[in-house]
């Protein structure tokens, strides 16, 4: 008898415990099966099918061989679920501070980009006042927003542009010095033929036509590339971009505009933010939308504890292009559908799990991160829109690797302790005997950061990049800004520190200062006509830009004190030489 209930004992448990094995299968399987009942009758299979129009219009699948009116090769059923599979994709893109940040939670970056419709039509082209076409593989939670704002046009006339005849004078035609092999972070080579399958990539579509999975080749060759692409061929030594490169306009476009395949946090940092991977297998650095245009950070605030926010990361990025830096990567805003665009297409289960409706009926998420990531601080969207910035992803680290450089001025970020330099004066003749500030323009390039920050009021530079292809004689790349432009009625005077201890500025730096400081080439001016191309305008509240003019003359008087103290040659560097002596009379 014993033996007997020892048995059923036995088939008990082993029966509990198949049913939990079966209950956990269903669980994983209610998101696919809620994207099966979504799908149209009429497409039975896989929604990775593009269509005729999207075949024949000229593109990165041209660019691959793919033949006009013939849709690319169908993916797996197995690849269509919401969760990771076993395929692997290799990242062509980061925009990590060090290498271990560039791992998402579940590594997601290594995995195909998810399955989804074609969009139907462009959304620019809509008229105004029409209703916006649904998608029939579109489910959202609630319902749709309405009409999208229409993309501004590329750029503006020139006729009457500030911000042309900024361009068109002399401080802003130097050319960069004759780049050599070294001087160029990629070489390519038009006589050899990319192959996709080195980058392992095991979604390239296979159409079976001769030599149609390489790349065109010939002088033409990076014609046909996406303009991620052609943006990182185009960095060197001297310019992350110049100053007239076409392909950076489109890439903002394509930023605004791209259709979004997946989606995944990007782990570390304090702060939300996320990888977003588009159709032509570019990658952007996703920061929504936390504060409205007009709020201040409050004076209580430490600047580490701070709101990132994604205008400040547009601004940044037309700033230092009026400034002539061209060391902030492309960024553009857009609004996202949170629905469709982040929650149908993530794999990340942690993201995916955030996802909730709120009192008022709007669609939130929160995400994991250190700060800011909880019900409380649930990012919503109206009702499942939100406004974010895109910032496009530099060349992958194993393809370009990036050295970190601790900023000697950096802050203590500790609520109650000082750093050196805030307690001695002569803090930057101690700086100026380590390397590699000891040699160089390393010194110059911080003055440069320096003016770029305060005008933006950041508090937030304890590091930098640089390639470490190009050493130590290379500029420094300007990344993460997004602590920018939170007080527009306070100015931070102990951001100007390296300027007003070294007393050293590039005489180019100098006179595009006095330039802007003119009436005729006003800096808010320029900004805000910059700033009206973007998608999301108006980028900056107008007191913010007021506050650049302000910050503008008050970085431009510290120089002089600088000058009246030691010297104009001891203070201003000529990095012009004798052919560029313009001066901002003009």
């Amino acid at each position: 008898m014993k033996m007997i209930l020892v048995r059923r004992f036995r088939v008990l448990i082993l029966m509990v415990f198949l049913l939990a094995c079966a209950l956990h299968i269903v669980l994983d399987l209610l998101p696919k099966l809620e994207r099966r009942a979504a799908r149209p009758s009429r497409e039975p299979g896989c929604s990775c099918a593009q269509t005729g129009a999207e075949a024949a219009a000229p593109g990165w699948a041209q660019a691959r061989g793919s033949r006009a009116g013939e849709p690319l090769a169908a993916a797996s059923a197995a690849g269509d679920a919401s969760w990771p599979n076993k395929h692997t994709l290799r990242i062509l893109q980061d925009f990590s501070s060090d290498p271990a940040s560039n791992l998402t939670s579940h590594s997601l970056e290594k995995l195909p980009p998810a399955a989804e419709p074609a969009e139907r039509a462009p959304r620019g082209r809509q008229e105004p006042g029409a209703p916006r076409p649904r998608d029939p593989a579109h489910r959202p939670l609630l319902r749709d927003p309405g009409i999208r704002r229409p993309a501004p046009p590329l750029s503006p006339s020139r006729e009457g542009s500030l911000l042309a005849r900024l361009f068109e004078h002399p401080l802003y035609l130097g050319a960069v010095p004759p780049l050599i092999e070294d001087d160029v972070l990629f070489n390519v080579n038009t006589d050899l033929r990319f192959n996709p399958k080195a980058a392992e990539n095991p979604d390239w579509p296979h159409e079976g036509a001769q030599g149609a999975e390489f790349l065109p080749t010939g002088e033409g060759a990076v014609d046909f590339y996406p303009n991620w692409l052609k943006f990182h061929i185009g960095i060197n030594r001297y310019e992350l971009y110049s100053r007239h490169n076409p392909a950076i306009e489109a890439l903002l476009q394509d930023l605004g505009s791209q259709k979004i395949t997946s989606v995944a946090m990007k782990s570390g940092g304090t702060q939300l933010k996320l990888i977003m991977t588009f159709q032509n297998y570019g990658q952007a650095l996703f920061k929504p939308m936390k504060q409205t245009r007009e709020q201040e950070t409050p004076p209580d605030f430490f600047y580490f504890s701070d709101y990132e926010r994604h205008n400040a990361e547009i601004a940044a990025f037309h700033l230092d292009r009026i400034l002539d830096f061209r060391r902030v990567p492309p960024v553009a805003g857009r609004m996202i559908n949170m629905t469709k665009e982040i929650r149908d297409v993530t794999r990340d289960k942690k993201l995916w799990r955030t996802f909730f409706v709120s009192p008022a009926n709007n669609i939130c998420f929160y995400g994991e991160c250190s700060y800011y990531c909880s019900t409380e601080h649930a990012l919503c969207g109206r009702p499942d829109q939100i406004e974010g910035s895109l910032a496009a992803f530099l060349p992958d680290l194993s393809l370009a690797k990036r050295k970190t450089w601790r900023n000697p001025w950096r802050r203590s970020y500790h609520k109650r302790k000082k750093a050196e330099w805030e307690v001695d004066p002569d803090y930057c003749e101690e700086v100026k005997q380590t390397p590699p500030y000891d040699s160089g323009h390393r010194i110059l390039d911080i003055i440069d950061m320096t003016i770029f920050d305060f005008l933006m009021g950041n508090m937030d530079r304890h590091h930098y990049e640089t390639f470490e292809k190009f050493g130590n004689e290379t500029f420094i790349i300007h990344l993460d800004n997004g602590r920018g432009f939170g007080k527009y009625s306070h100015d931070e005077l102990s951001i100007l520190a390296p300027l007003q201890q070294c007393c050293r500025i590039r005489k180019s730096t100098y006179l595009r200062l006095q330039l802007l400081a003119k009436e005729e080439y006003k800096l808010s001016l320029l900004m805000a006509e910059s700033l009206r191309r973007d998608r999301v305008t108006p980028v900056l509240y107008r007191l913010h830009l007021d506050a650049l003019d302000r910050r503008l003359r008050i970085a431009l008087q510290a120089v002089r004190d600088c000058v009246d103290k030691q010297g104009l040659g001891s203070v201003v560097e000529d990095d012009l030489g004798t052919e560029h002596t313009a001066t901002t009379e003009r």
